[in-house]
């Protein structure tokens, strides 16, 4: 008997093919969501850099789904601790995973802390993993550096692995024994880095032949490294009659331009024995550029010696033009976009600005359009052109030509005096008794934008210093030279706090960048201007009631913010004090030494000035000039009139009072006309930036 097929009941362990079906579309859902989700995240996840609130960084170092994100946040919190702090350790630890190159910052960085802490083996642990994980990363030149102090073969190795490294730089000025040793130690300064702090002596004794007898090759490298360093005649002496390459004897002859008279006529020889050997050369080309900047009334003479190619360049021919030899408007129409045109029609047109030859001198400025000129140039090119229109009475076209420098410069002298031409006020100098002098603020960060991702990512997190020796190492210690290269480690040096050879750099840049938005003039104009000693110059500021921007000014121009640098004359400092002038000011005996005090340097500095403003009334540019040039310098100027170093026709009067701009273009000292522009330029972008308002384009 048949039975019923009767449907089988499904067992409890089996699942269904329908609820097999529904479970994976809910797992592959929720998948999907999760995903989606985690997308979104990441879609709406900032980039990190130095200015994001610490807050923010703590949250997304704890709630991030991205690891990487995670470690970002980690190191910029780090960065934030002071070296070697609980804090600091704890943020670096277990950073080190992966391959990515931030792996080998945070494990440099976990090192680095660990030796601050006294945890000495917890720090070679690290080092020892650096290395063997990352051999090729700049950060590991700081590996063997560590590891070098208890093995010596790990400072070879650093040597030849990382040679423009500053770990490097370091090693080798550690390298003591035997003179051998002291001898490659001066050889890899002199190649890698003349300008690393206690490489000169080292240079010089090697020169001398304090460690031992010298080979023609090693003699030319260690006379290039001192003549780098401005050595002339000590890199002369040290070649004992060698005739150098190209390189070297450009640079001979750049520092021995800086010597006295007798140094300044060998200088001339070994240029024109450059240009005449290698005409051909880019060094040469130099060499005739410095030629025909020289004074005296031989000259034109020594400019003829050099072959015809040379001799047809725009440095040579202007030159020519300025002492009358050659029709200016062919030289600025031939070479338009070449320094020696600009400084060309600069010369001529300051002339007929001081005789007062206002249409002369238009004729003279409208020789280049604005654009085929730097844009600080330009900057001056079109107030000076608004300046003549406004005295030939043309009043409507000086305005749209000072507009127009308003619009190109965002800071700067000219960028002033546009300005206070069109009715804007002037830079306040002086402070109310008792009123508090409030802080500058502080810029925004800026991306680096190197062109160069993970130098750029060094960068934004707050890795300076890192960034600076990563692009030493890939650069091999050569000195940059295009405009992008000069405003890119004019940045990272400064960053790294050696404002001296940074802001100089910075400097050459503004002078050979093309023209850019309104963006990337305001960002140069902040990195001209970057404000340091900040909490000292505010107390200083407010002991002599002024406004803290002045001391950041005067410090820009006199020292570059290098506390210790001194000059020829003897003035020391951020403020450049005169000994004599400084004890003076203070009442009491001083010694040198003590002026590069950053916090006496300054306050003795706010109180000259305060004195120098109190003397004139409160007039910026006598108190500016004064600094510069003396008091009585200026004082002679006003009681006699002030002339000019080029002659002007008889009667014309220049008036401080009336005509500011053109006096200040008389005044005879080439070096404090130039110095009193740069402070006031400085003084103005100093209170500029400073303001919320003018913060934007």
């Amino acid at each position: 008997m048949l039975r019923p097929l009767l449907p089988q009941r499904p067992s409890p362990q089996t699942p269904s093919a329908q609820g097999l079906s529904l479970l994976l579309g809910t797992c592959l859902g929720t998948a999907l969501a999760l995903l989606a989700g985690r997308a979104l995240v990441l879609q709406l996840t900032p980039t990190l850099t130095p200015d994001t609130p610490a807050a923010s960084l703590r949250a997304w170092r704890l709630l991030s789904p991205d690891p990487v994100l995670r470690r970002e946040a980690s190191l910029l919190l780090a960065s934030r601790e002071p070296s070697g702090s609980a804090r600091q350790r704890q943020g670096l630890r277990g950073q080190g995973w992966g391959r990515d190159p931030i792996a080998a910052l945070a494990l440099k960085g976990a090192a680095q802390a660990a030796e601050a802490a006294g945890q000495a083996d917890q720090a070679l642990d690290l080092w020892q993993s650096l290395w063997q994980r990352f051999p090729q990363s700049p950060a590991s030149a700081d590996a063997l550096y560590s590891l070098g102090r208890q093995q010596p073969r790990w400072r070879q190795l650093l040597l030849q692995r990382f040679p423009a490294h500053p770990a490097a730089l370091a090693a080798a000025l550690e390298l003591g024994g035997t003179p051998a040793s002291r001898l490659r130690a001066s050889l890899h300064l002199a190649r890698w880095g003349p300008r690393w702090p206690g490489a000169e002596p080292l240079l010089v004794q090697a020169c001398r032949g304090r460690v031992g007898a010298l080979q023609p090759p090693q003699r030319r490298q260690l006379a290039l490294g001192l003549a780098q360093l401005g050595r002339g005649q000590t890199a002369l002496d040290c070649l004992k009659g060698l005739q150098g390459d190209p390189a070297l004897e450009l640079a001979l002859g750049q520092a021995l331009l800086k010597g006295d008279a007798s140094q300044q006529g060998l200088a001339d020889r070994r240029l024109l024995a450059l240009a005449q050997r290698w005409p051909t050369r880019a060094a040469a080309r130099e060499a005739s550029a410095l030629l025909s900047q020289r004074e005296g009334a031989d000259t034109d003479a020594l400019l003829a010696r050099l072959p015809a190619p040379l001799q047809d360049s725009a440095p040579v021919q202007a030159r020519l033009a300025v002492d009358g030899l050659r029709p200016w408007a062919g030289v600025l129409k031939r070479w338009p976009r070449d320094p020696a045109s600009w400084e060309l029609q600069w010369q001529l047109a300051r002339q007929a600005l001081l005789e007062q030859r206002w249409a002369g001198a238009a004729l003279i400025l409208q020789a280049l359009a604005p654009d085929q000129l730097a844009p600080p140039l330009a900057a001056r090119q079109l107030f000076w052109l608004g300046y003549c229109q406004w005295r030939l009475g043309n009043g409507a076209l000086a305005r749209r030509l000072w507009r127009q420098v308003l619009a190109l410069a965002p800071g700067g002298y000219y960028r002033w005096r546009a300005g206070l031409h069109l009715g804007e006020g002037g830079p306040e100098l002086l402070r109310v008794p008792g009123a508090p002098a409030g802080p500058l603020a502080r810029p925004p960060w800026q991306p680096l934008a190197s062109g160069d991702a993970g130098l750029d990512r060094l960068w934004r997190l707050n890795q300076p210093l890192e960034a600076w020796e990563s692009w030493r190492f890939w650069r091999g210690g050569q000195p940059a030279q295009v405009a992008r290269d000069l405003q890119l480690e004019g940045r990272l040096r400064s960053a790294v706090g050696d404002d001296w050879i940074g802001l100089g750099q910075l400097e050459q840049a503004s002078l050979r960048l093309a023209w850019g938005s309104c963006r990337q003039q305001l960002d140069l104009e902040r990195q001209l201007h970057p404000l340091r000693y900040g909490e000292l110059f505010r107390q200083a500021a407010a002991g002599a009631g002024l406004d803290p921007a002045l001391l950041q000014a005067v410090a820009r121009q006199e020292s570059r913010f290098t506390a210790g640098v001194e000059s020829p004359v003897g003035a020391v400092g951020l403020m450049q004090l005169m000994p004599s002038t400084a004890r003076e000011l203070a009442g009491r005996p001083l010694e040198g030494a003590s002026l590069k005090d950053p916090a006496l340097n300054s306050r003795l500095g706010a109180r000259y000035l305060r004195q120098l403003l109190e003397q004139w009334q409160g007039n910026p540019v006598l108190a500016v000039a004064s600094y510069n040039a003396g008091p009585g310098a200026v004082g002679h100027w006003l009681k006699t009139g002030l002339g000019s170093d080029s002659p002007k026709p008889a009667g014309v009067t220049i008036s401080l009072e009336r005509d500011p701009e053109l006096w200040i273009e008389a005044i005879p000292y080439p070096e404090t006309r130039l110095y009193t522009k740069k402070v006031l330029g400085n003084l103005w972008s100093y209170q500029r930036l400073n303001q919320a308002a003018a913060s934007g384009c």
